[in-house]
């Protein structure tokens, strides 16, 4: 069974740093098209920050140039990490380790909809 699992959220002020981690158990890089993170604020639809679909990597206009996703692929669990650099109050939200195995087109790699698998989340908070 696929079981993705984040951590590294956290509370910082505006301008810090966090590193977001997401360990995919039995899920490995064969069987995975993309992963991605996407965030969900308090009265807000979840949406998508960034995507990786194998090689190629995709992201929100609103954090272009902040943010950088990687995968790592070690022995039986791949590794999804979303660095996260000038955060901004507006960055606070839930974030969620999202995949797929599905063969996704550009423009839908930030349709939630299109990952069936997805985290418990883990919070991040930014203060001004």
């Amino acid at each position: 069974q696929v079981q993705l699992v984040e951590s590294g959220g956290d509370s910082v002020q505006a301008g810090g740093s966090l590193r977001l981690s997401c360990a995919a158990s039995a899920y490995t890089a064969a069987d995975t098209y993309c992963m991605g993170w996407f965030r969900q604020a308090p009265g807000e639809e979840r949406e998508g920050v960034a995507v990786i679909c194998k090689q190629p990597t995709y992201y929100a206009d609103s954090v272009k140039g902040r943010f950088t996703i990687s995968l790592d692929n070690a022995k039986n669990t791949l590794y999804l990490y979303l660095q996260m650099n000038s955060l901004k109050p507006e960055d606070t939200a839930m974030y969620y380790c999202e995949a797929t195995p599905r063969v996704l087109m550009v423009s839908q790699v930030f349709h939630e909809h299109m990952y069936p698998y997805w985290g418990q989340g883990t919070q991040v908070t930014v203060s001004s």
